[in-house]
Parts: structure tokens; C-alpha cells; sequence
């Protein structure tokens, strides 16, 4: 199994390395199962929820007529405008998106 999942394109982790490197520890059999994987589990959904539920509150300058603009697509989409704002940082920040300066 670990092999065929080595021979894929398909990427669990944003890091190649950082796969490549856990993939080489569960092979050498370095990896050993936690006691309580279903308290485990848990705990580490939890977190996550945690951070992902974190904010900071900012204050930032934008054109009127930028806001106005994005003020516009919220409506079309249905979507928050500070949430289509928070998308687009977020997305940013992943790299998931870049700017054409």
C-alpha cells in the first residue's frame, strides 16, 4: 500500500518533503500507533476546529469604489462581503492564489 501511494501524483500534505519523509518513517517501521487512536482523533478534530475558528479582527483602507465592486459580487453570490474578503486573504496567504503586480 505505502508503495503505491509513493508511485501516485495525488498529495495528502501541502509539503512533497515533509510526505516523503513520513511515507520513508512508516516503511522503516519508525512509526508507532498512538493507544487511543479514537480519543486521538478527537482531540485533533478539536484543535483543528479551534484554530480554524480563530480570528483577529483589522482595519483596512479600500477604495470606495473597490468595495462597492465586491459590495456587488456578494450580492450576486449570496456570500458575505467579509467573507469573500477573508477567502481571498486566506487563499493568499495558502498560496493558493497569487498577485500580478
Amino acid at each position: 500500500m505505502a508503495q503505491k501511494m509513493a508511485e501516485t501524483d495525488v498529495s495528502v500534505l501541502d509539503d512533497p518533503e515533509e510526505e516523503k519523509a513520513i511515507l520513508q518513517a512508516y516503511e522503516k517501521g519508525e512509526l508507532v500507533p498512538v493507544e487511543n487512536p479514537e480519543e486521538m482523533s478527537e482531540k485533533l478534530i478539536n484543535a483543528a476546529r479551534a484554530t480554524l475558528a480563530k480570528t483577529k479582527h483589522i482595519s483596512i483602507r479600500v477604495s470606495e469604489k473597490d468595495l462597492r465592486k465586491i459590495k456587488l459580487k456578494a450580492l450576486e453570490s449570496g456570500i458575505p462581503y467579509q467573507t469573500i474578503i477573508g477567502s481571498l486573504l486566506h487563499r493568499y496567504a495558502e498560496g493558493k492564489i497569487t498577485l500580478n503586480l
